[in-house]
């Protein structure tokens, strides 16, 4: 550990950067439109006039005026302010897979920047016959029958089978009487809220004292006013539940679906599926795993899959393979209906078509040995960390990533998880999750070294947390009173983060909460 290297003299760039509108001078100018333009108009008409009238802008849009330059200086101020997977060693943020995305891929969906998913689907047959093999692939990895694309992100597949389990149980004329989801405290917190979402009562499960969720309380709390049950595995403790069919099981009894969110399956892949479990439905998070870049709810892909029983409500459109071609099929009676515009992202699908075929069935079986390889190696050199506790599953191995506690520490210092997970961006490092929320597991954080980072890449995470441990034990106020080297500054009152009052989610709404003049801005 003491070889681990330390970023001891990193300092980030600090420009104290305006917000590009404050730079804006009215009259300067970027680029001088040319008198072609008039030509054009001329030839074009008054393309106005197809706009109705009550569309139409009253005013044209007020845009900063600023010449070339200063934009690009601007950018790259804020450029300079930025950490991220390309810059440092960031060991993830448990239970959302933040790897390194190959840069070929960026350069692969670069070729389809031309297309436009409202063209004739014979004119993009190309991108039709990546989700078709995409979902081929997924087919395979799953064990599942049929997957849709479309969700934009793991939240929005988790809902398309909440709509799934309500068409499913409609159809048997039994929607009125299943109103209750169950689903479990270490299972991500888009589970319940789905659920909650859609009108369902949602019943959560703890753990048992081995850190597995309890069979025997499920056995409690099914009955036939059970829905579904919707769970992750390995949950966010990184603990995998060996007894997940006879969970399957006990909710199938009853009448309800399984619901497999494997947004956690960077552990597993090529090692455990689905279908053997006995699932319903799963999705995959191609933003994630399958290393297109993490987008959370806008440029992401939640890959939702079904069995046989399920496929007819899947969104539309699917898209189908025919004799000549590849083709999008609406004419689906009994489907829940459009999740997003369109098919989906399309970028994001090409990304992970492209890492799956680069590294075949055993590149990712491959990926998945070293992921859990890594994490349990991180959680050895963690766990002798001062200050550090782990719950759970004592001396047991974990998946792809462990939920830690500085609960000792804080007893003995004062000092948080939060206080460190702003300390450690002075070294350099971006990431570092503490969980969701409620904490069940005290002064968390979580971490998930997938297998993107070397032993080197570990060594200097763990070396960073060590040394931040013996700053909390000899010098507290260092820790407490962090970021010193970070371009951001520390907020104090996380809870006014909460409070709707104190947003603005745009400059001029900002402005307006100030009680600022926007015309002299």
């Amino acid at each position: 550990m003491a070889d681990a290297r330390i970023r001891e003299r990193y300092h980030q760039a600090r420009w104290d950067e305006p917000i590009i509108y404050e730079l804006s001078v009215k009259g300067e100018r970027g680029v001088l439109v040319p008198e072609v333009e008039k030509e054009i108009s001329a030839k074009a008409g008054d393309i106005s006039s197809i706009i109705p009238e009550k569309m139409r802008r009253k005013k044209p849009p007020r845009l900063p005026e600023i010449s070339q330059k200063r934009v690009l200086s601007h950018y790259l101020h804020l450029s300079q302010e930025t950490l991220g997977s390309n810059l440092n060693v960031d060991i993830s943020m448990g239970t959302c897979t933040m790897k390194y995305n190959p840069r070929v891929n960026e350069a692969i969906v670069d070729l389809i920047s031309h297309i436009h998913p409202s063209q004739d689907e014979d004119t993009i047959q190309g991108i039709l016959e990546i989700y078709y093999k995409t979902e081929q692939a997924l087919k395979e990895i799953s064990g599942l029958d049929k997957f849709s694309l479309q969700p934009g992100g793991g939240a929005q597949a988790v809902y398309t089978g909440v709509l799934t389990t309500r068409a499913y149980h409609r159809a048997n004329g039994e929607d009125d009487k299943r109103d209750e989801i169950i689903t479990t405290i270490f299972s991500h917190p888009c589970n319940p809220a789905a659920a909650a979402t859609a009108g369902y009562k949602v019943i959560t499960l703890y753990p048992a004292e081995d850190g597995y969720p309890d069979l025997d309380a499920l056995k409690e709390v099914v009955s036939e006013r059970t829905a579904a049950l919707f769970i992750v595995n390995p949950e966010d403790t990184g603990i995998y539940n060996p007894k997940i069919d006879q969970f399957v099981k006990v909710v199938h009894e009853a009448g309800g679906l399984c619901y497999y969110d494997q947004a956690n399956a960077n552990g597993i892949l090529g090692v455990a599926r689905a279908k053997e479990a006995g699932f319903d439905m799963c999705h995959f998070n191609l933003h994630k795993t399958f290393a297109s870049p993490h987008g959370s709810m806008g440029p992401a892909t939640g890959a939702f899959g079904v069995t046989e029983k399920l496929a007819k409500y899947l969104p539309v459109p699917t898209v189908e393979k025919g004799k000549e071609k590849y083709w999008l099929d609406y004419k689906r009676p009994d489907s829940i209906g459009k999740i997003r515009g369109f098919f989906g992202v399309a970028p994001v699908v090409l990304r992970a078509y492209s890492w799956i075929m680069s590294l075949g069935a055993d590149g990712l079986r491959e990926v998945a040995e070293i992921s859990v390889l890594n994490n349990n190696y991180l959680m050895k050199k963690v766990a002798q960390i001062l200050g550090v506790v782990i719950y759970y599953a004592e001396g047991h191995r974990r998946f792809e990533e462990v939920r830690y506690s500085w609960e000792k520490l804080t007893e003995e210092t004062g000092v948080s998880t939060i206080d460190i997970s702003n300390r450690i961006s002075d070294f350099g490092i971006q990431h570092y999750f503490p969980s969701h929320e409620p904490w069940l597991v005290p002064e968390p954080f979580t971490l998930e070294p997938c297998e993107t980072y070397s032993k080197a890449d570990i060594d200097e995470y763990a070396a960073v947390l060590r040394r931040i441990s013996e700053e909390a034990y000899n010098n507290p106020e260092l820790v407490k009173t962090a970021p010193h080297k970070s371009a951001s500054h520390r907020r104090d009152k996380e809870e006014e983060m909460n409070d709707p009052q104190n947003w603005a989610i745009t400059w001029r709404a900002y402005l307006r909460k100030k009680g600022k003049d926007q015309n002299k801005m």
